[in-house]
């Protein structure tokens, strides 16, 4: 999706994937400038591990504790001719790596597509892992009251004590039907790998408890494209969607922080397929 973003502006740049190691990581992480990369995304198993490898990392990303965005701020990509020029500004400044999260922005820019008003509104978020993080930093950021559901209680509770003293509940995931009858959720987030490719037959959800039809269903998962999750939403009357938006959108964000331009989310969807 970024390869194709960057065709449709005309720019000369090439997006590829880069297997490192962990051990590996921090020079990974060094060599990125000397290679003349703008910038570069982090992913599973590397969000958490290369905060301390970054010169500067911004305060959202510093609240949900991890990075998947690298930002090279001594290259700033603005058109083909100014593609490796130095910015002054920038120049000056010592720091080299600058880490992102566009994760939150990201699911948010998604709700707002889809036209779900989280604002005010008691919302659900089953699981309590790093993508959970940045699904709650999002929800408390549009203002949403949350409700936190995870297998270890001891998890959720964690991850309520890191935002408070915001309006976040920690829930154990046996709590589930009573947390759903009391709150009547505007939105449900899956934020666990249940329902990912292999295991297409699980869910976070309860085979026997009903879905409040006015709740948004939303999972993070894209891989199926409809979950089994998914699948009790709609059959419930619930509207429902994947995370394919949240993963185009959060892309968006990093693009326009490596290069400068606003790309094309069309052209971005229309790539991932």
């Amino acid at each position: 999706m970024h390869n194709a973003a960057a065709a449709a502006l005309g720019l000369d740049l090439l997006y590829v994937p880069l297997p490192v190691r962990p051990a590996d990581l921090p020079a990974a992480a060094r060599g990125l400038p000397a290679l003349g990369f703008l910038g570069a995304n982090v992913t599973i198993p590397h969000k958490q591990v290369i905060m301390p490898f970054l010169d500067e990392i911004e305060p959202a990303a510093q609240a949900i504790g991890a990075v998947n965005t690298i930002v090279v701020n001594e290259q700033l990509a603005m058109n083909n001719e100014q593609l490796t020029m130095k910015n002054e500004q920038l120049a000056m400044n010592k720091c080299q790596l600058h880490g992102h999260n566009t994760d939150w922005a990201g699911f948010l820019a998604d709700l707002h597509e889809l036209g779900v008003e989280v604002a005010g509104r008691e919302c659900l978020v089953l699981g309590a892992g790093g993508s959970a993080r940045a699904v709650v930093y999002a929800l408390l950021a549009a203002g949403s009251h949350v409700h936190v559901l995870a297998r270890r209680p001891e998890q959720a509770h964690d991850l309520a004590q890191s935002f408070a003293p915001f309006a976040l509940t920690p829930h154990s995931l046996a709590e589930l039907p009573n947390v759903v009858a009391v709150t009547r959720p505007a939105l449900i987030v899956n934020t666990t790998p249940l329902g990912m490719t292999p295991h297409q037959d699980t869910s976070p959800w309860p085979a026997d408890l009903l879905f409040p039809p006015s709740a948004f269903v939303y999972d993070l998962v894209y891989n199926p494209r409809e979950t089994r999750f998914l699948q009790q939403a709609k059959a419930a009357g619930c509207r429902a969607a994947n995370g394919l938006g949240m993963l185009v959108q959060q892309g968006a964000l990093a693009f326009q922080l490596w290069t400068g331009q606003q790309p094309d989310t069309a052209v971005m969807r229309a790539a991932v397929g």
